[in-house]
C-alpha cells in the first residue's frame, strides 16, 4: 500500500547522504557538480529529483537512480492525491 504522506525526497538526501558525512550544502553541491542553490532547493522541497540528479546521487554512491526517481514519483503522486477533488475530467464514450 502506498504511503499517504511520504516525505519529500530532499529530506532523504539531507538526512541519509549529506548529514552523515558532515558535509555542508556547499560542499555537497560541489561534489555533485551542481549549483549550491540547486541542491538547496532540493533539500528544502522546492524542487524535485530529476533524472539527471538521480544519476548524480547514484554516482556519489548514495543509492540507485531508479530508487530516487521512485521516491520522487511517490511523493508527486501523494501531492496530486491531496488535490484530487479539484481534478475534473470529462470521460468520452
Amino acid at each position: 500500500m502506498p504511503m499517504m504522506n511520504p516525505p519529500h525526497p530532499g529530506k532523504h538526501v539531507r538526512m541519509n547522504c549529506i548529514e552523515p558525512l558532515g558535509l555542508t550544502v556547499s560542499d555537497a553541491a560541489k561534489a555533485l557538480g551542481v549549483a549550491r542553490q540547486t541542491l538547496n532547493n532540493l533539500l528544502n522541497g522546492k524542487s524535485g529529483i530529476s533524472a539527471e540528479m538521480s544519476l548524480r546521487l547514484e554516482k556519489m554512491g548514495w543509492g540507485q537512480a531508479d530508487g530516487w526517481l521512485r521516491l520522487q514519483s511517490n511523493y508527486d503522486l501523494s501531492q496530486a492525491r491531496k488535490r484530487e477533488e479539484h481534478i475534473v475530467v470529462h470521460p468520452v464514450s
